[in-house]
């Protein structure tokens, strides 16, 4: 190839692009804190005026649907970590409790088959061989009762239509297989811990009635394998 015909090429190739304008940073700086002069300065005085005699002001006690209906004697005042302490000044320890119709049964599901337990209501004493030391989880880590445990829900008529489930300390889901039988019977589930499902206990039992709505409670103290405390 000539060298005409190589500067030919090489003039027919673009020029080089001029550099592009680099415009200067701009640095603005954080501060954390509002400088004092945008600052809110403090009130001058506190005093809200005079006392207000409208006929126009809220009553908030007013709102409170059930400031006057008592609450049942099958209520909870506390929870122990080995029992319960009821609204009829009933104390009960060493035993869970089901709450069904209005009355207060001791609950022990952690006892198998052929295992003492007392029977009859709370207030008619429960004697009997006392076991403090059981299991309620399956092998899945489920809370899972015999189906004998529910003696007094498959007697009852007619049946609550919800039944609030305390599973101790913690919550802890039920297995299907209660669940199962459970709504097979006709009512409703709702799990939580203890302390919560006892509040949640009073509250609808105060609302709705005692025929309308039960509740089986561990103490807040059972440890799974070491039992009541």
């Amino acid at each position: 190839m000539s060298s005409s015909a190589l500067r030919a090429a090489s003039s027919s190739r673009p020029p080089h692009a001029p550099p592009a304008h680099r415009t200067p940073h701009t640095y603005r700086y954080l501060h954390a804190t509002a400088p004092s002069h945008f600052a809110s300065r403090p009130p001058k005085t506190r005093d809200r005026g005079p006392k207000s005699n409208e006929d126009t002001q809220t009553d908030f006690g007013a709102l409170d649907v059930l400031r006057n209906t008592v609450a049942p004697a099958s209520s909870i005042d506390a929870c122990t970590n080995d029992g319960f302490a009821l609204n009829n000044n009933m104390k009960i320890g060493g035993s869970g409790i089901m709450l069904v119709g209005g009355e207060v049964f001791r609950w022990r599901p952690w006892l198998k088959e052929g295992e003492g337990e007392g029977e009859g209501t709370a207030g008619e004493g429960g004697l009997g061989e006392i076991t403090l030391k059981g299991r309620l989880k399956n092998e899945k880590g489920q809370w899972h009762v015999d189906n004998g445990a529910w003696g007094v829900l498959e007697l009852v008529w007619p049946k609550p239509d919800l039944l609030i489930i305390g599973t101790g300390g913690q919550v802890t889901p039920i297995s299907p297989t209660v669940r199962r039988y459970l709504n097979d019977l006709g009512i409703r589930l709702e799990i939580s811990d203890t302390r919560n499902a006892s509040a949640q206990f009073n509250l609808l039992a105060t609302e709705r009635g005692v025929q309308q709505v039960a509740a089986a409670l561990i103490p807040m103290g059972w440890r799974e394998g070491h039992g009541l405390s």
